[in-house]
């Protein structure tokens, strides 16, 4: 079973890619954490939330494995939450940092941001941060030299170039 991580910024169809592959693949997926803890809690994280929120979205990526077959597709990983910390606070928690590091999948896609911007309460902001975000995205996976495929067009284009690539692992 190998981990695919979807990573982007707000409101570039992560969730929807995610949500189709797993449907294509006959598999499971990891929703983002984040969503639930606003939808919970009524209000965006505080610095302090961070930590945890990462490590409850890599806690549910570990439980999901047990049950996908081939693949596991990630919706977010504790690279985005250490990604957005720096966005908010200027700055990573150490705990938070040790997490993101340990970035280990079989491949990592970027949502791309040719996606509609549609705002969804507390969670988004606006399509400039959204543009800052993905540049961010992309500057972090190459300081790092992650290999990632930058995904695009519409949901059946994005689905056919993440079928070649898969088809390729």
């Amino acid at each position: 079973m190998k981990r695919i991580a979807i990573l982007g910024a707000e409101s570039s169809g992560k969730s929807t890619l995610c949500e189709a592959l797993a449907r294509r693949y006959g598999t499971v997926w990891v929703p983002e954490y984040l969503r639930e803890f606003v939808d919970t809690m009524g209000r965006v994280p505080f610095e302090e939330d961070q930590f945890g929120i990462a490590r409850t979205q890599r806690a549910r990526e570990d439980a999901a494995a047990a049950q996908a077959h081939d693949f596991l597709f990630c919706d977010t990983t504790p690279l985005m939450t250490a990604l957005y910390s720096r966005v908010y606070w200027g700055r990573v928690d150490a705990q938070l940092q040790a997490l993101a590091s340990t970035h280990d999948y079989a491949l990592t896609l970027v949502a791309a941001t040719d996606t509609p911007w549609t705002p969804d309460g507390l969670q988004r902001e606006s399509e400039e941060v959204r543009d800052m975000v993905h540049r961010m995205v992309l500057a972090e996976l190459e300081g790092r030299r992650i290999p990632y495929l930058l995904v695009s067009g519409d949901l059946p284009q994005r689905m056919r170039q993440v079928e070649e690539a898969l088809a390729g692992l």
